[in-house]
């Protein structure tokens, strides 16, 4: 039986090119950031910035636990994470739609 003695790294394995959409890509940060500069060059500089948490404590999340005995919430992110976007959802809406705070000059207003 005859082997391969070569030694570099590059020789071994299968090369995989990630798509730009892969979050942990920087490539997908830097798409990021030249969308967030293109719209401050559009539409100037935010005026208004927002932190939305999350409470386990939150009716829909403590319910839809009841339903399963012996769970908290940190044992199902799946239920706290689909109220937490139910009610970011929610809270966008309301500021673009709602106009709270005037009128929005750029977002998503699908």
């Amino acid at each position: 039986m005859q082997y391969n003695r070569e030694t570099t790294p590059a020789s071994f394995g299968k090369r995989i090119v990630l798509p730009s959409s892969f979050t942990s890509d920087p490539r997908y940060m830097i798409h990021n950031y030249q969308d967030a500069m293109a719209i401050c060059r559009w539409a100037g500089n935010p005026g208004l910035f927002l932190t939305f948490t999350c409470n386990p404590k939150w009716p829909e999340i403590v319910s839809s636990l009841e339903l399963i005995p012996g769970q908290k919430p940190e044992d199902r992110p799946d239920i706290v994470a689909r109220a937490f976007k139910i009610k970011l959802d929610a809270l966008l809406q309301d500021i673009e739609k709602g106009q709270h705070f005037g009128k929005v000059l750029a977002g998503n207003t699908n």
